[in-house]
C-alpha cells in the first residue's frame, strides 16, 4: 500500500467516525400534585402558657402563649380552645388534687373575648396563607382565694376546622 493509499484509507475512516451520529427520541413526561384544603397545628407550639410562680392571688395574672396554625392559600379556618380538664369554657380552671385554681383564656389583648368552641361565636376565625401563622393566646388568672401552695396544670385541647 502506498502513501497516497494509505491517506485515502484514513481520511474515509474520519469521514465516516465523523458522518455517524447516536440516534435519540424523546417524549414528555406529565408531573402532577394536587392540594387539598387543609390546615395543620405546628407540632412544636402552643407553647406552654405558663403564669408564673405567684403568692396570693390577689391581683389579676396575666401571660400569653402562641398557637401556629398552617393552612393551605386561601383555606378558610377556626381555631377552637376547650374547656380543658373541667370541660368548661366559660370556668376553666388548673386542678393539683381537690384545689383549683381559676383561669380563663381570650382572642384579644384586651381579655374581653372568651376563647370557646362554638363557631361563628367564640372561636377565632382566619384565612391560610399557605405560611405558618402565628396566634396569640392571652390567658388571665383573676384574683380569687388562694389555693394551697403546690403545681396546678389543666390542658387545652386545640382544633382547626376548615
Amino acid at each position: 500500500m502506498n502513501i497516497k493509499h494509505a491517506t485515502l484509507l484514513s481520511l474515509a475512516a474520519l469521514g465516516l467516525a465523523a458522518g455517524s451520529a447516536h440516534a435519540q427520541v424523546t417524549n414528555t413526561m406529565p408531573l402532577q400534585i394536587t392540594i387539598q384544603n387543609a390546615c395543620n397545628v405546628n407540632t412544636v407550639a402552643p407553647t406552654t402558657l405558663d403564669f408564673g410562680t405567684q403568692g396570693p392571688l390577689i391581683a389579676n395574672v396575666d401571660q400569653s402563649a402562641t398557637i401556629t396554625v398552617t393552612c393551605t392559600t386561601g383555606a378558610n379556618y377556626n381555631v377552637a380552645l376547650d374547656g380543658g380538664g373541667g370541660a368548661n369554657v366559660g370556668a376553666r380552671r388548673m386542678i393539683n388534687g381537690g384545689n383549683t385554681v381559676a383561669y380563663q383564656l381570650y382572642r384579644d389583648a384586651g381579655r374581653t373575648l372568651v376563647w370557646g368552641t362554638t363557631i361563628g361565636t367564640d372561636t377565632l376565625a382566619g384565612t391560610g396563607n399557605g405560611l405558618p401563622q402565628a396566634l396569640p393566646v392571652y390567658g388571665r388568672v383573676p384574683a380569687q382565694a388562694t389555693p394551697p401552695a403546690a403545681v396546678y396544670n389543666d390542658n387545652i385541647t386545640v382544633t382547626v376546622s376548615y
